[in-house]
């Protein structure tokens, strides 16, 4: 936490508790429902019940954990449309990674280029020269 978060006062909002239970077929995720509820733990009927998908997809980097809302009026509804709430979160997913590699892939720098090393003299933001060997590819 920052010195200046540190000094701001943290503050639950009684206006937007909720009441949250976990639902699960142990097979393929969870959904969470999130009961809207007033300052006494009572039913607040002027908010909707919220119902969050969450699930898992393995990666070649390792399990990757996926948290998404699901448009439904009932429990059943929500296990009804889990699926393809799910399979739209992971096509969102994939294109966010897509679109972290092609911005990753736009700041390569060609070890030898003065480009990205602070100027013609080929020095780096630190005043070091950039790394000897030619041909590697290196990530700003």
């Amino acid at each position: 936490m920052a010195a200046d978060e540190a000094s701001t006062e943290l503050k639950m909002d009684l206006e937007g508790l909720y009441l949250e239970e976990v639902f699960t077929d142990r097979r393929v995720g969870s959904i969470l429902r999130l009961t809207p509820v007033d300052g006494d733990g009572r039913p607040d009927p002027n908010r909707d019940t919220i119902y969050v998908g969450q699930t898992q997809v393995l990666t070649p980097a390792g399990p990757l954990p996926l948290s998404f809302e699901i448009e439904a009026k009932s429990l059943a509804d929500a296990a009804q449309a889990f699926g393809d709430a799910a399979r739209k979160a992971v096509e969102d997913t994939m294109e966010k990674l897509q679109e972290l590699r092609r911005e990753a892939a736009s700041s390569l720098i060609v070890p030898g280029s003065s480009a990205g090393f602070g100027g013609p003299e080929g020095l780096t933001g630190s005043g070091f020269p950039p790394p000897p060997g030619g041909g590697k590819i290196q990530l700003r």
